[in-house]
């Protein structure tokens, strides 16, 4: 059983800059793919960026050129640099681990899953 716990969000003015952090109670996350998705009130939980064990690397068109994700394998920690945040980018960010190591869009092939970190950009 992998636990995943996500910190760093919160409050920013358009333009701004966040970094997400997504820590795993395993080591054996090093061999999984970590995504980050988001959910805004109203919407679906979609996939943002995922990064494979390889640190291959997937993302949503409406973030490209301004997400970054990356992982630190020595401390189970996968991070998402946000810069450049626009208005629609505010909602609820999850950090989510698949041990199958493949990149999903659905939320449904991950198995574990953090409590999420509400990131809010002012506009």
């Amino acid at each position: 059983q992998v636990q995943l716990v996500e910190s760093g969000g919160g409050l920013v003015q358009a333009g701004g800059s966040l970094r997400l952090s997504c820590a795993a109670s395993a080591r054996t996350v090093s061999s999984y793919t970590v995504a980050w998705f988001r959910q805004a009130p109203g919407k679906e939980r979609e996939a943002v960026a995922q990064i494979s064990a390889g640190a291959s690397t997937y993302y949503t068109d409406s973030v490209k050129g301004r997400f970054t994700i990356s992982r630190d394998n020595a401390k189970n920690t996968v991070y998402l640099q946000m810069n450049a945040l626009k208005a629609e980018d505010t909602a609820v960010y999850y950090c989510a681990a698949d041990p199958h190591n493949r990149f999903r869009l659905s939320p449904n092939e991950f198995d574990y899953w953090g409590q999420g970190t509400q990131v809010t950009v002012s506009s």
